[in-house]
C-alpha cells in the first residue's frame, strides 16, 4: 500500500492545481459557446467525413439528440416515439432516415447480396455496423418503409441475428467486437448495447434490454483496470492487437454506451421492472467520470491516453466524455464533475489567441490566462462560420484530435470528433434547458466552486496528499 502513496499524491495535487487553474479562468471570458452557424459547419463536416461504419451510426445519433431529441433515447420523451413523423420535424429527421435508407438499399453490395443474418455494413468489426441500428429500427418505427418500400425491419432483424448467430463471443457471453477472433474493444459499448435496448423496447423484448445490460457488465469485468482508479482498458483478448492501455475514446464510448443504455431504459415500458439495472448504469459511468477527470489538464483536455503525459491532447474524447457529465445530471442527478465538463466545453468554444499557461519553478507554481488580444496572431482566413477558433480549423474541424483509424496517432480530421461535438452541445443544451442544476457556486458563467475543491478532496483521501 506504501507504494501508492507517492502516485496518490501526485494524482490528488494535480487535479487540485488543475482546479485552482479553473478558477482563475472565471474572469477571462472562457464563456463562449458554439453558435448554431459553427454547429452547421461542424455537421457539414461530419456529413462530408462519415465513411465507415461507426461513424454513419454516431452521426446519426448525434443528428438525433441535436435536431429532433425527441425522438433521441435521451430526451423526457417516451422510448419508442410515437409511431410516424410529425410535419415540424421532417426536415430534423431527414439526413438520419437518409442515413438508414442508403444503408439498407445498399446492404446486397456490401455484403456480396447474401441472405440471413448479416450486418447492416460489412465490416472487420462485429460490433460497429450494429451502431447504425437505432437509426434503422427507427425509420421501420415511423414507417419510412412504407414511403420508400425498404425493408427495414428485416434489416435489422438480419443485424440482431448476427450478433448472436455469426459473431464469436467468450465463454461467459460476452460478444467479440471483432469477427475473426474474440477479441473486446472498450468502443464496443457504444455501438451493440444501445441497439440490443433499443430493439428490445420496440418489439417488447424486456430480454433484449436485460441483454443489452448484460454486455456492458462483462465487458466492464474485462477490461476495467481496478489497478489504475477505474479506468478502462482498450482492447483484451485475442492473438495480435491488445491495447492495454487506459485510451481516453474508448473511456468516453462506454460511458457514452451505458449512458443511452440507461436512457433508453429509463424512458421505456420496462422502466420500473429495471430499476436495479439503472441504477448500476448510473454507477458505472460516474466510476468512469470518476477515473477520469481527475486526469484533466490544465487546458481542459485529456491526452489520447489521460494517464500518460507524453501522449497528445485529444479534444474529440474530451467532447464526448463531457457529453455524459450534462448526460448523467439530467438522467440520473448526479452533478459531481459538472464543472469541469463546462470547463472542458468552454475550452472547445474558446476563439483562436485565448492563452493559458503554466510554469513552474523551484520556488513556485504561477498560473495565467488571457482572453484573445488584439495583437494575437490570426489563423489562416475563411470562408466558414468557424474561423478564429482556438480548437477548430478554418474547415470547421476539430483540434487536436486522435487518428480515428490509428488509435495511437494524432489525426487531422475525425469525423467522430465531429459528432462528439454535437452531441456535447445538444447535451449542454438540454441541462440548461433543465435549469442547469448542479452548477455549484456559479458567478458570472463560473461554475466551479470551493465546495468542489473540498469534495474532490474528500473523494480521494486528503490524507494521501499529505503523508
Amino acid at each position: 500500500m506504501r507504494s501508492r502513496f507517492p502516485a496518490e499524491r501526485t494524482m490528488l495535487a494535480r487535479l487540485l492545481l488543475t482546479t485552482v487553474l479553473f478558477l482563475s479562468l472565471c474572469p477571462s471570458g472562457f464563456t463562449q459557446n458554439l453558435t448554431d452557424a459553427q454547429l452547421s459547419v461542424v455537421s457539414a463536416c461530419l456529413a462530408t467525413g462519415a465513411t465507415h461504419s461507426w461513424e454513419y451510426g454516431t452521426r446519426a445519433e448525434a443528428l438525433l439528440e441535436l435536431n429532433a431529441p425527441t425522438y433521441s433515447v435521451l430526451s423526457s420523451s417516451p422510448v419508442p416515439p410515437p409511431p410516424g413523423v410529425p410535419s415540424n420535424l421532417t426536415a430534423a429527421l431527414a439526413d438520419v432516415f437518409a442515413i438508414a435508407r442508403a444503408i439498407v438499399s445498399n446492404r446486397g453490395n456490401s455484403n456480396g447480396n447474401i441472405t440471413g443474418p448479416q450486418p447492416l455494413l460489412q465490416d472487420g468489426s462485429a460490433a460497429d455496423p450494429a451502431s447504425i441500428g437505432v437509426a434503422v429500427l427507427l425509420a421501420n418505427w415511423t414507417g419510412q418503409g412504407d414511403i420508400d418500400g425498404m425493408d427495414y425491419a428485416g434489416a435489422a432483424r438480419d443485424q440482431l441475428d448476427f450478433l448472436f448467430q455469426d459473431v464469436p463471443k467468450t465463454s461467459d457471453g460476452a460478444l467479440s467486437h471483432r469477427v475473426d477472433q474474440v477479441q473486446l474493444w472498450s468502443d464496443f459499448v457504444y455501438m451493440v448495447p444501445p441497439f440490443l435496448a433499443y430493439y428490445g423496447v420496440v418489439s417488447d423484448n424486456k430480454t433484449l434490454l436485460v441483454e443489452a445490460y448484460t454486455q456492458i457488465s462483462l465487458y466492464r469485468k474485462y477490461l476495467r483496470d481496478t489497478h489504475a482508479n477505474n479506468l478502462w482498458k482498450h482492447i483484451l483478448l485475442g492473438s495480435s492487437g491488445n491495447d492495454e492501455g487506459h485510451w481516453a475514446t474508448g473511456n468516453a464510448w462506454a460511458a457514452a454506451g451505458m449512458i443511452r443504455v440507461l436512457g433508453t431504459i429509463q424512458r421505456s415500458q420496462y422502466a420500473n421492472q429495471l430499476k436495479g439495472q439503472q441504477k448500476d448504469l448510473a454507477n458505472w459511468v460516474r466510476e468512469i467520470h470518476g477515473a477520469m477527470y481527475p486526469l484533466i489538464n490544465y487546458n481542459g483536455l485529456f491526452r489520447n491516453y489521460p494517464d500518460d503525459n507524453s501522449t497528445f491532447y485529444d479534444a474529440s474524447s474530451t467532447a464526448l466524455l463531457a457529453s455524459t457529465v450534462y448526460r448523467l445530471s439530467l438522467l440520473w442527478n448526479t452533478h459531481t464533475y459538472l464543472p469541469l465538463a463546462e470547463q472542458s466545453r468552454k475550452a472547445l468554444s474558446a476563439p483562436f489567441g485565448a492563452e493559458i499557461s503554466i510554469t513552474t519553478t523551484p520556488s513556485k507554481t504561477s498560473i495565467t490566462s488571457s482572453a484573445p488580444s488584439s495583437t494575437s496572431s490570426s489563423p489562416p482566413s475563411s470562408t466558414s462560420s468557424t474561423p478564429n477558433m482556438l480548437h477548430f480549423t478554418s474547415e470547421g474541424w476539430l483540434t487536436p484530435v486522435v487518428d480515428p483509424y490509428s488509435y495511437g496517432s494524432e489525426g487531422q480530421n475525425s469525423p467522430e470528433g465531429q459528432a462528439f461535438v454535437l452531441e456535447m452541445q445538444a447535451a449542454w443544451r438540454d441541462w440548461v434547458a433543465d435549469g442547469a442544476k448542479g452548477a455549484n457556486g456559479s458567478s458570472k458563467g463560473c461554475p466551479i466552486s470551493i465546495a468542489l475543491v473540498l469534495s474532490i478532496v474528500a473523494l480521494h483521501g486528503a490524507s494521501t496528499l499529505f503523508r
